[in-house]
């Protein structure tokens, strides 16, 4: 069963840091590009940074400089370091996966369930 599974989302004080996991099951990631959005309440959901199967990686204009993202084949599994977070930075946090992926979040056949970040003092 084709599954991902994100982690690591909680509470946490503007300007602090968050390291978000996404393990996948069922299926080798090494082949996969890795993508992380985010979804805040009425709002669109937003890609945050990719991560291709040759190992490039790139984030949004939004989030670059604050936002990275790594992955590890041999354990399965990609994060997302988020550092610096603001209020705005509230939302639920995905991870997905494609073949061929791309900018856009009907680009994905594999999502997790989402992981909730709250950034508040």
């Amino acid at each position: 069963q084709v599954q991902l599974v994100e982690s690591g989302g909680g509470l946490v004080q503007p300007g602090g840091s968050l390291r978000l996991s996404c393990a996948a099951s069922g299926f080798s990631l090494h082949f996969y590009v890795i993508a992380w959005f985010r979804q805040a309440p009425g709002k669109e959901r937003e890609v945050l940074c990719i991560s291709s199967s040759d190992g490039s990686a790139h984030c949004a204009d939004s989030v670059k400089g604050r936002f990275t993202t790594s992955r590890d084949n041999d354990k399965n599994t990609a994060n997302l370091q988020t550092n610096s977070l603001k209020p705005e930075d509230t939302a639920v946090y995905y991870c997905a996966a494609d073949r061929l992926g791309g900018w856009a979040p009907d680009r994905y056949e594999h999502w997790g369930q989402g992981t909730q970040v709250t950034v508040s003092s």
